[in-house]
C-alpha cells in the first residue's frame, strides 16, 4: 500500500448523509460493546440483503471518519507506520514545509534520514500532535488560573 495521501473533501451532499448516519452507527456501538462477537460488526446491504463482516475497530475508525465528514472537514487515512515525506507530514499537520523542517531539527518530531531525505513515521506526526495538544491545554489551564488568580474572571 502507497503512503501517497489521498484526501476525502466532502461536498454538501457527503455532509448531510454523514451526520444523518453518525448517530445510528455510534448507537450501534455504544449498544453491542458486550456482545459475545463485540470485536465484528454485521452490515447488511439494502440492494442485495448480502451481510458485510466488519472488525469493530475499522467502523470505530469509520466513525471518527463519518464526524469529520459530518463536519464539512477532508480526511485522509493514514496507515500508523506509513513514512511520510516532509511535504506530505507539513500537509498533514496544516503547516508549511519549512517549519516542519525546523520542527524536526530542533528534535520535536522524530524522523531517520534516507540519503539526503527526511522520512517521518505517522505514528511520530501523532504523538507530536498529541503533545503539542496537551502543551497548549496545560497552558490555558495555567492562564485560566492566572486570571482568576487577578481577580480579573
Amino acid at each position: 500500500m502507497s503512503a501517497a495521501l489521498q484526501p476525502v473533501q466532502p461536498d454538501s451532499g457527503d455532509v448531510v448523509t454523514a451526520d444523518a448516519a453518525l448517530p445510528t452507527v455510534k448507537a450501534y456501538l455504544s449498544l453491542h460493546r458486550e456482545d459475545d462477537d463485540a470485536d465484528l460488526v454485521r452490515v447488511r446491504t439494502e440492494d442485495d440483503d448480502e451481510v458485510l463482516t466488519l472488525p469493530r475497530a475499522a467502523v470505530e475508525v469509520f466513525t471518527q471518519v463519518l464526524a469529520y465528514m459530518a463536519a464539512g472537514h477532508g480526511v485522509v487515512v493514514v496507515p500508523v507506520d506509513a513514512e511520510l515525506t516532509t511535504q506530505q507530514a507539513a500537509d498533514l499537520l496544516n503547516v508549511s514545509r519549512p517549519y516542519l523542517i525546523g520542527l524536526l531539527d530542533a528534535g520535536a518530531i522524530e524522523y531517520r534520514k534516507v540519503g539526503k531525505h527526511r522520512r517521518i513515521k505517522a505514528a511520530s506526526l501523532t504523538e507530536y500532535l498529541r503533545n503539542d495538544d496537551q502543551r497548549r491545554r496545560q497552558a490555558a489551564d495555567e492562564l485560566s488560573s492566572l486570571t482568576q488568580e487577578m481577580g480579573m474572571a
